[in-house]
């Protein structure tokens, strides 16, 4: 589900294209670290996102240097760290966990089996250290799959409940910003869940997969769900637009108004090629 929010690349300068991988280097190394190298497999760049736009909000102090590794074993590549580059490292073994083990109930996928077995002895520690947001993604992931189950006809329940898991991982501590970062990722959690379920309309046609678009029984219609996902991430974007950023403002504007429209353009193409 995760994939949209990355950056639009080619609209990015060096400087920036380098502190961009800085950061989702930061958050693999960590993941490894934690979990090891089989859960780097899962990470996305959604995380970088995450980790830059708290950084960008708090500002922390930073560590970094340079290494190769087994991914890139030819080059050295710029990394960083800080506490919100562990915390997004966190955050993306935990939506690993509750994502494969709700793939090896649903679908008894043996794949989601070994990977959840492989995660799962980190889930005590990170629940520890942020019980709101496991909490979150554990009862948002159950409450969707209840709404696959029951073939929920209407796009806002589903996008909403993805809309309240990403709220709560934007906000890393309750504090004067976290109404503001509570609402932006409701807003992107919608864009996310209702794009998703664009791209994936003729696919989970073929198979026969729940999809809210399918379920209303109206057939594809992209003029209607791009009016449905502009009007999403203009309440994000018209949040993040309250939150004070200076630092990486430029790669996270990048992000919200070019690159997530460009990933989903390109996921569309893909999705039509395959038909």
């Amino acid at each position: 589900m995760f994939g949209f929010v990355t950056a639009n690349l080619k609209e990015l300068d060096k400087a920036q294209q380098q502190r961009y991988g800085a950061v989702y280097c930061g958050i693999c190394r960590q993941i490894r670290a934690g979990a090891g190298q089989t859960a780097r497999l899962n990470l996305s760049y959604d995380m970088t996102f995450l980790a830059l736009l708290l950084m960008s909000l708090y500002e922390p102090e930073e560590t970094g240097g340079k290494v190769a590794c087994v991914l890139h074993p030819c080059r050295k590549r710029g990394w960083t760290d800080n506490q919100y580059i562990r915390y997004a490292a966190d955050m993306n073994v935990a939506l690993a966990y509750y994502n494969c083990l709700d793939d090896w109930h649903d679908d008894r996928s043996l794949a989601a089996k070994f990977m959840a077995g492989r995660l799962e002895e980190q889930l005590p520690a990170i629940a520890g250290r942020y019980s709101r947001q496991c909490r979150a993604i554990e009862s948002c992931i159950r409450q969707l799959s209840d709404l696959e189950k029951a073939g929920c006809a209407n796009p806002d329940e589903p996008a909403g409940c993805f809309g309240r898991l990403l709220g709560e991982l934007l906000v890393y501590e309750e504090d004067l910003w976290s109404p503001t970062l509570r609402e932006m990722g409701m807003a992107l959690g919608r864009f996310i869940y209702l794009a998703d379920a664009a791209v994936d309309y003729k696919k989970d046609l073929r198979q026969g997969k729940y999809n809210p678009y399918i379920a209303m029984g109206t057939g594809q219609n992209w003029p209607r769900w791009e009016d449905y996902l502009i009007l999403a991430m203009g309440r994000c974007t018209e949040h993040f637009e309250k939150l004070p950023l200076v630092q990486d403002k430029q790669i996270l504007d990048n992000i919200l108004y070019s690159g997530v429209w460009t990933n989903f353009g390109r996921k569309r193409k893909e999705a039509d090629e395959k038909t």
